[in-house]
């Protein structure tokens, strides 16, 4: 048997790569992807070779998460529950996609992956492979109670390393979890389980990575102009980037002035409620910008009901159902709806708030002359919001006449 492994190099997978060759007899190829996560990634193939895996592969798709992943879902305005941009979600469709190629090309019999038995990441990673790959076998080791009995918890897991001398740095403590990529940086577990917990304290403020607290962000606001073309941007105060070189700029830029905190209890796909603290600076000020631009070049109606769309786009990503053809025809939608999203949002940043303080397109739908109180002539007469009016009052006119009065009775 030959399996595919996602390795991460720490305690969770070290763990994996031997246990997994023992109990099935198995050669394991693991495989790392950098996804913007700025970890070191150096030294794996040895690590991973060490501890008994007979190939690795480490694979930069930082290009392609934000032009074939970050980027259609910012076009659909995707935010889960209001307030979570799905950081994590978006990227692992990306990951488990890239782990089928690698154990195609090895010729391996399954896949396997180290998310645990209650969170959201088994279920994203095991639609994907069952979109893409179904005659490969899946192996979710955190759901065998044949592993669970052998590693209850971290600390057996680090004595199983040092009996079977697998090099890994790891504490039986650990205050919360991280997972971090190009789009943002999530941290739950531990210390944030309880709901409570303020992580913003000075005591505790170290946690977050990406951004300045907004009491510490420079006192002075700093003015940002960002160009979409189509719904994407393009350019960043002038200057023509690609996705992964927007994001990678409007992180530092976002960071400095402390934008793109959320702290949530969400609901999991697999039932539970969960507490998350989440960073997404470039991500923030990306559809922010976005929907300014949108507000002068789209079609009323055609926003509303896209914007009607928006929830169950979210879902099916915070889910796991990028590779589904609900999501497919959802986005196909939502990418004719961009094409004359075209144009400048210009923002202000300022300790922790984005303002919007213009925003311009040659396709805008605002016209002056019609919005203009200072009875400038055009193409709308007031004179025909008294029919309109009118019609609009008819239903709401005979309800009270022939319904509400008799209440009243």
């Amino acid at each position: 048997m030959k399996i595919a492994l996602a390795y991460s190099g720490g305690l969770d997978t070290s763990v994996l790569v031997r246990w997994l060759k023992n109990h099935y007899d198995a050669e394991i190829v693991t495989y790392a992807a950098d996804v913007g996560q700025e970890e070191e990634l150096d030294g794996l193939e040895e690590k991973a070779k060490a501890t008994g895996a007979s190939a690795h592969y480490t694979l930069d798709l930082v290009d392609e998460f934000a032009s074939d992943f970050i980027y259609p879902m910012m076009r659909a305005n995707a935010i889960y529950e209001s307030q979570y941009y799905l950081g994590t979600s978006i990227a692992r469709p990306l990951i488990a996609k890239a782990q089928i190629e690698i154990a195609q090309k090895e010729g391996c019999d399954a896949v396997a992956h180290g998310a645990t038995g209650k969170g959201n990441d088994q279920v994203r990673f095991e639609l994907t492979f069952a979109a893409l790959a179904p005659e490969l076998k899946i192996i979710s080791p955190w759901r065998m109670d044949v592993f669970r009995k052998a590693f209850p918890g971290r600390k057996e897991m680090i004595e199983w390393c040092r009996e079977n001398n697998v090099n890994v740095e790891a504490s039986a403590s650990k205050p919360y979890s991280m997972d971090r990529n190009l789009l943002h940086i999530s941290y739950e577990a531990g210390i944030l389980e309880d709901t409570w917990f303020d992580p913003t304290t000075p005591d505790n403020k170290s946690m977050y990575k990406l951004t300045v607290d907004p009491e510490d962000a420079p006192d002075e606001p700093e003015y940002v102009e960002l160009t979409y073309e189509r719904g994407d941007c393009i350019a960043v105060n002038g200057e023509e980037l690609t996705p992964a070189g927007v994001l990678k700029k409007l992180n530092k830029l976002a960071g400095k002035h402390g934008i793109g905190r959320v702290d949530i209890v969400e609901n999991r796909f697999v039932g539970m409620k969960s507490r998350g603290v989440y960073e997404t600076p470039g991500g923030t000020i990306l559809m922010h910008g976005h929907r300014q631009v949108e507000t002068i070049t789209m079609d009323r109606d055609l926003m509303h009901l896209r914007d009607s769309l928006v929830p169950k786009y979210a879902e099916l990503v915070y889910n796991g159902f990028w590779y589904a053809p609900e999501r497919e025809a959802l986005q196909a939608f939502f990418d004719d709806s961009q094409k004359h999203v075209s144009g400048v949002a210009r923002l202000k940043l300022y300790k922790g708030s984005i303002t919007t303080v213009g925003r311009k397109s040659e396709l805008s739908l605002y016209d002056e002359h019609i919005a203009s109180m200072e009875g400038v002539a055009s193409d709308y007469n007031p004179d025909d919001a008294s029919g309109f009016i009118r019609l609009q009052g008819l239903r709401l006119r005979a309800r009270a006449i022939k319904q509400l009065s008799k209440l009243k009775v």
